[in-house]
């Protein structure tokens, strides 16, 4: 039984929620490979350090023994996962998901052992259920159980719209996991409507009810709005070292721990440490630069997380990176500031160069620029910093 309580406390570590655990438990006392399944709809083609929370998860049940099952919802992923979301989804086309799923394999094989690794499409089965199939899948739940999901709660109160297809997305979800015959699932705390539906369904079918894993989901950069694309608040698990590097050095102390939490593969009592060594005095960038390195690592190698290490000292001494890009543009009678670095790919927008000039985060050529009015004329040459990382050698013509 120790070795199952270490077993436990390890799968519990960095979960939300585990329902049952008594399920779980039984299942783990059975002696055999559990299939554990974790479905992905591949409606972006990146995967960042947010989808590695689960992902982790399952590299741990490998290491432990027991089958993977990843999941790429080629079929739901053109219906639309309306978890979370205050408005339809507009579905994807099945060009666009399958280019995306392709995508989708070869990144979470820098997590995932690729032997071990059961890779299943969810059209398989749902596309042969045809019409009668899906008629008597929706048989299985009423509209008055649906809505006791949040989100089509909040939607239908508000007046906003809720589409018939939307339905049966938890539904379907569910189905997997009879087609699969799953004993785990896993999935972020918004996917809780959805993750019981495979219980039930799998009940409905006569099979031993799966167990549920929910983690958590991670903050973003801004430690507020959870790590999404849309939100630009996101690391990507296939970003250049050095970008990797100055984005996990830019959040907060406070969020440090978190990612620790979350990503780190570190046993917990070194990450207790780092927080006593900080409370001691310590300085917190020493142990964000030892989170950075790890998960560089991770996903690139040791020496390219140890140059990402020295590019960054190197920029926070004022030393220049050697791959600073050279843009030529056209000055005309005079270039804006704010249409310069908008121009030069350094900022999203002039109203977001007045912003960062206001608030003293623009240089040239090493020196801070504080007049958010200024003219730059043809013949000047200098390199203009936007940030900590964002550079480029600009040529006026």
């Amino acid at each position: 039984m120790a070795d199952l309580d270490q077993v436990l406390a390890e799968i519990r570590r960095g979960t939300d929620e585990i329902l049952l655990e008594a399920d779980l438990l039984e299942k783990l006392k059975e002696g055999r490979p559990l299939r554990i399944k974790l479905g992905a709809d591949p409606t972006a083609p990146d995967i960042h350090l947010g989808h590695t929370v689960i992902l982790n998860k399952l590299r741990l049940f490998q290491e432990l023994g027991h089958e993977v099952i990843f999941l790429i919802g080629d079929f739901t992923g053109m219906v639309g996962d309306p978890s979370g979301k205050n408005s339809t989804r507009p579905p994807l086309t099945r060009e666009q998901v399958l280019a995306n799923a392709e995508t989708y394999k070869e990144q979470v094989y820098k997590i995932l052992d690729p032997v071990k690794t059961r890779i299943e499409f969810n059209s398989s089965w749902l596309e042969p259920l045809g019409a009668a199939g899906m008629i008597r899948l929706a048989s299985k739940q009423t509209v008055a159980r649906m809505m006791e999901r949040d989100d089509f709660k909040k939607r239908y109160a508000s007046g906003q719209s809720i589409a018939i297809h939307e339905f049966m997305y938890p539904l379907l979800q569910g189905y997997d996991s009879v087609a699969l015959q799953a004993d785990v699932e896993l999935g972020g705390t918004d996917q809780k409507f959805n993750l019981l539906m495979g219980r039930e369904l799998q009940k409905a079918e006569g099979q031993k009810p799966q167990a549920v894993i929910m983690m958590p989901l991670l903050e973003g950069l801004d430690g507020v709005k959870k790590m999404s694309k849309s939100a630009h608040n996101y690391i990507g698990v296939s970003e250049p070292a050095n970008e990797m590097f100055g984005k996990l050095m830019s959040i907060s102390d406070d969020l440090m721990w978190r990612y620790f939490e979350l990503l780190s593969f570190r046993p917990l009592a070194e990450i207790e440490q780092f927080k006593q060594d900080v409370a001691n005095g310590s300085n917190p960038r020493d142990i964000k630069i030892a989170l950075a390195k790890e998960i560089i690592t991770r996903f690139h190698d040791e020496a390219s997380a140890q140059s990402a290490h020295q590019a960054f000292v190197d920029r926070a001494k004022g030393m220049l990176p050697d791959d600073i890009d050279a843009v030529e543009l056209v000055a005309g009678e005079g270039l804006a500031i704010a249409n310069l670095l908008k121009d030069a790919d350094l900022v999203a927008s002039t109203s977001e160069a007045m912003r960062m000039i206001k608030q003293g985060a623009v240089k040239m050529d090493g020196e801070k620029l504080d007049d958010s009015r200024m003219i730059l004329s043809a013949g000047t040459v200098a390199v203009f910093q936007v940030g900590k990382r964002k550079f480029a050698k600009v040529t006026l013509v």
